[in-house]
């Protein structure tokens, strides 16, 4: 049972990003941030299959590796790869190399395409399970946060009968947390606080301006210097400078 943890810049967070700087900048200006984009949605349900069986961080730290393998999850490009192709995934050590994770995202690939082409949109789709807005949680503790949910057990039901792969109930519950459809930051951390109650469809392109969602320093007044009167200058003259 882990409560939020003070950092040593005075900011409470969730700790699971622990003191890793990387994990830290995803914790703090990604995961919970509501994302609507579609190609970007695809990307993380992808990466959130591949974590299965392994820690985030071992994604996180491959992630750019995982977007030039796989064209900047492209789902036009990936539903395409042929044997050759996967196969040379298969030998690419820069990424997570699982025949049956590469194969399923190229099913996910055309069954996001399906939706795109007949509708109701991969973006609209999943977050029409939540209203379109993020689900607020108060969680004190990380032992208070569930696997799955029935949303998530209903999303997934919804996806794999699509034909996604690699969508169980945990892995998209994990995926909802991370792209904010649900806020499950600990109620003691600070992002939890600076999520809530923010148009969740602007906030992504606030945190990028400000990350940390710091208030911008005051600006210190500048004071003026007092006229000092030239010597010879009349007393009529120096009221008026006055």
């Amino acid at each position: 049972m882990r409560k939020a943890r003070l950092h040593a810049d005075g900011l409470s967070r969730c700790p699971w990003p622990g003191d890793d700087p990387l994990y830290i900048a995803y914790h703090d200006s990604e995961w919970g941030v509501p994302e609507y984009d579609d190609r970007a949605l695809f990307e993380k349900l992808i990466l959130d299959g591949f974590q299965a069986g392994l820690s985030w961080i071992t994604i996180l730290r491959k992630r750019d590796n995982f977007r030039k393998a796989f064209d900047g999850f492209d789902p036009n490009k990936i539903a395409k790869y042929d044997a050759k192709k996967i196969k040379a995934l298969m030998n690419d050590s820069g990424i997570v190399r699982n025949r049956a994770k590469i194969e399923g995202t190229v099913a996910s690939a055309k069954a996001y395409l399906k939706i795109m082409d007949e509708g109701p949109g991969f973006s609209a789709l999943l977050w029409s399970f939540v209203r379109g807005a993020p689900k607020v949680n108060a969680f004190k503790t990380t032992a208070s946060v569930p696997a799955s949910t029935p949303i998530s057990i209903a999303i997934s039901k919804e996806l794999a009968g699509r034909g996604f792969k690699f969508v169980g109930p945990t892995i998209v519950y994990a995926f909802m947390q991370a792209v904010g459809m649900v806020n499950d930051h600990l109620a003691t951390c600070y992002c939890h606080q600076r999520l809530t109650g923010l148009n969740p469809k602007t906030v992504k392109a606030k945190l990028a301006k400000n990350p940390l969602g710091k208030k911008p320093a005051a600006k210190t007044p500048v004071r003026k210097s007092p006229v000092k009167p030239r010597a010879g200058t009349t007393k009529s003259r120096q009221a008026a400078l006055a």
